[in-house]
């Protein structure tokens, strides 16, 4: 709970220095993300993003940058002791904390980036082997299994090129994937991590 508060305290640090953002930019933002659930041996798989972002300029090269983003987030897993595909898709609201330099032509910078989301659906493909007789449960937009809520903090770099603005991230996400009381222990604390590439394209 102490890092769910933090995390929407930095989302809504932006909100506290009015006084001293000059004129932003708004844009449409995509990218692709690479994710998997590491402590349930599953891999990452390929999922996406897209949506809105508005970056706010401070002195000495600080910025903020919220963003809306309707974020698809996938993990897989073939072989072992079992078989399982995961996709969740959020509504997800990322605040970047960015600084570096304006070299005039180009922009590079350091970027933070904490995040809330809120599930929108998820779709659950998984058989056990070790269980005879097992058939393949699938689980569709039922939230008994898979939380709705999501926070986590992203950590990268990125790129301005005149309108354009690339950004690499390493992202973790510090809630409870699973919310089920009765699952296995590996599975209470597992939740997606890996990269995501974004680019972005200011008006």
């Amino acid at each position: 709970m102490k890092r769910l508060f933090a995390v929407a305290f930095l989302c809504l640090t932006c909100l506290l220095f009015p006084s001293r953002m000059e004129a932003g930019h708004f844009g449409l933002t995509g990218g692709i993300n690479f994710l998997g659930i590491r402590n349930l041996n599953m891999e990452s798989a390929i999922g996406y993003s897209a949506g809105f972002t508005y970056k706010f300029n401070l002195p000495v090269g600080f910025a903020i940058q919220p963003s809306l983003l309707y974020h698809s987030k996938a993990s897989k897993s073939e072989g072992g002791q079992f078989n399982a595909d995961l996709r969740v898709d959020y509504l997800e609201l990322p605040v970047s904390f960015q600084w570096g330099p304006d070299l005039l032509f180009f922009r590079p910078f350091l970027d933070v980036s904490p995040y809330l989301g809120y599930g929108l659906n998820h779709d659950l493909n998984f058989k056990e082997y070790d269980v005879p007789d097992s058939s393949t449960a699938i689980v569709k937009d039922s939230w008994s299994l898979v939380n709705r809520l999501e926070y986590g903090l992203g950590l990268g770099a990125g790129l301005e090129v005149w309108k354009f603005q690339f950004v690499c991230r390493y992202n973790w996400n510090f809630g409870k994937l699973m919310q089920a009381t009765d699952i296995k222990a590996d599975m209470k604390n597992a939740n997606f991590s890996g990269v995501s590439l974004s680019l972005a394209l200011f008006f």
